[in-house]
């Protein structure tokens, strides 16, 4: 029995929020949206930081790669720019795209970072030198999420063309098309063992792919509208699914069963338009959405 109690709501942004991201220092929080900033938050006191830096355009993802002291923000305008903790302050600007950045991931293995755009194309970068290594034909349309697997050895991408695209992650060369979704494919995940793959469209549905094979395993129904964002428990057998429907859905990673409903409807004081973005810090879920809150549920399993 899944129990979920509200323990906070961070309010200041003034404009919808569309992601969410940990901090590789424990207890900071950083979220991204339609404002003028990118917003730093304390954890353990539940406060309002500061604003990190302003930026000229939206920002639709954040990437804090693991053993560098840098932050990637990606913006509405395509242009990526590079905070360095260190120096505390934007010390590069990557200007490879022109259209949208949808998402941002890094590979530890291979010191690289990869970027998805609205131009159909995943640019790689050197974490290490921050120079473009390489550049991704993915689509003729938007890429919109990446997950890596455990392994680093594959890279998944969905795309606004309704697939999904596997690739080698060694030498970016195509593996699989997934076909399943009849709308976009707005989130991705591997699972932390590497078995499977779950994906999320604006088709509502979420879809559980064998990791071997490509096989379909099982499609759920999952929500009312777009699911916007899968996000794994770090250690427990759940995963989370948001929606545009306004609801998070608690699902069994072993049997895909749903466990847990965290709306308005259920008797949760939730989100009152689309969740966007979440994150899980231990047991809390951290949760971003258009209605410009953050909210932190404490999930006891």
């Amino acid at each position: 029995m899944i129990t979920v109690n509200k323990i906070a709501e961070l309010t200041g942004h003034s404009n919808p929020i569309f992601t969410v991201e940990l901090s590789q220092k424990p207890g900071i929080l950083f979220t991204g949206g339609n404002d003028k900033g990118l917003v730093e938050w304390n954890l353990a006191d539940k406060s309002f930081i500061k604003v990190m830096f302003p930026v000229p355009a939206s920002i639709y993802a954040i990437h804090c790669p693991v053993a560098y002291p840098l932050m990637f923000a990606g913006l509405r305008s395509g242009e990526v720019l590079v905070f360095n903790f260190a120096e505390q302050k934007v010390t590069h600007r990557l200007r490879q795209h022109i259209k949208p950045i949808f998402d941002i991931k890094s590979s530890a293995k291979k010191d690289e970072l990869l970027i998805a755009s609205e131009d159909g194309t995943v640019s790689v970068w050197s974490l290490k030198s921050l120079e473009l290594v390489h550049s991704i034909k993915v689509s003729d349309d938007t890429v919109r999420c990446i997950t890596i697997n455990p392994t680093e050895d594959r890279v998944a991408f969905g795309c606004r063309d309704d697939r999904i695209i596997i690739y080698d992650l060694d030498d970016y060369s195509p593996v699989k098309a997934l076909i399943g979704h009849t709308m976009a494919v707005f989130a991705l995940q591997y699972s932390p063992n590497g078995d499977y793959l779950v994906s999320g469209a604006r088709d509502a549905q979420v879809k559980i792919w064998d990791n071997k094979t490509y096989a379909l395993i099982q499609n759920i129904p999952a929500h009312l509208f777009a699911v916007n964002h899968i996000a794994f428990h770090p250690t427990q057998s759940y995963f989370a699914t948001a929606s545009m429907d306004k609801s998070i859905k608690i699902w069994d990673s072993n049997d895909f069963k749903l466990r847990k409903i965290i709306s308005r409807e259920k008797g949760y004081a939730s989100h009152a338009l689309s969740v966007n973005k979440m994150a899980w810090n231990g047991d809390q879920l951290l949760s971003v959405s258009d209605d410009k809150k953050v909210i932190i549920w404490d999930v006891a399993f």
